[in-house]
């Protein structure tokens, strides 16, 4: 994922542009659309607004709930925030363990990846919750030529995806649904998985989610495990993906490689 200058982009669009279909029966379906790409514009300043974005502080719409890893007890790295479609704001913000550069989240139900709802959302049953003030790391990159590491922040803008790029992702979609249970012989789309976005018809590592319904899919972010990439995040060259329960109101993230 490469960061667009400030000047590439409009400013970031807000929560209510993709819409809860009332469809989707399990995390296979199209629950919010249309399909957006999540595109980073680093921020000039830090943002205290409750806006999508990566990186930086979280900006919480009730109290603040930082989960802690349930085998250490260490605060989860925040991650980022991201928009939940519909007429309310309401954020998923996305926290994940981080062990030697492993992050968590292989498994839905550990607990060392949470993303929580807010406001009006249910803690899962796995998250650990730090007591009041407990802070983590936020996402960070490699410095240069060094063992540090940099704090990061970015936008995420919401920006509709072109006509090709939508039905080549809706393409793939098809194509592992015809693998995974036997429906109409779709063909294999060329091109990769595309960018990060929300909503739309989901494709996955392996062709299958790690979630049962009735969790409904929401967004997809690929990982950044290299030197040079603008912020760090390590899913095995793979995708880490977020799910909503039916009623918006609590959140699942796990990532897969490949």
């Amino acid at each position: 994922m490469t960061p667009q200058p400030h000047s590439a982009h409009p400013a970031p669009a807000h929560t209510g542009t993709a819409q809860p279909t009332g469809t989707a029966t399990g995390p296979y379906d199209a629950a919010f659309l249309p399909r957006l790409e999540l595109s980073p514009r680093p921020a000039e300043r830090p943002i205290s607004e409750p806006v999508p974005k990566l990186g930086g502080e979280p900006c919480w719409l009730a109290e603040p709930a930082w989960p802690l890893s349930p085998d250490t007890g260490e605060p989860l790295v925040f991650i980022g925030q991201f928009p939940v479609p519909g007429a309310e704001l309401r954020l998923a913000y996305l926290f994940l363990e981080e062990d030697d550069q492993i992050m968590g989240g292989l498994d839905p139900e550990a607990g060392d990846g949470v993303l929580l709802v807010q406001p009006g959302g249910r803690i899962p049953a796995a998250a650990v919750i730090g007591p009041p003030g407990t802070r983590g790391r936020t996402l960070w990159r490699c410095a240069p030529r060094s063992d540090d590491t940099v704090p990061v922040e970015f936008h995420l803008d919401l920006l509709p995806l072109s006509a090709e790029l939508d039905r080549s992702m809706d393409e793939r979609a098809a194509h592992q649904r015809y693998r995974r249970d036997g429906s109409p012989e779709a063909p294999f789309p060329d091109g990769d998985r595309g960018p990060d976005h929300l909503g739309g018809l989901p494709s996955f590592p392996n062709d299958r989610a790690k979630v049962p319904a009735p969790w409904q899919y929401l967004f997809s972010l690929r990982d950044a495990p290299d030197d040079g990439d603008p912020y760090f995040l390590n899913f095995g060259y793979g995708v880490g993906t977020g799910f909503l329960s039916p009623d918006g109101l609590e959140g699942r993230f796990c990532w897969a490689a490949g």
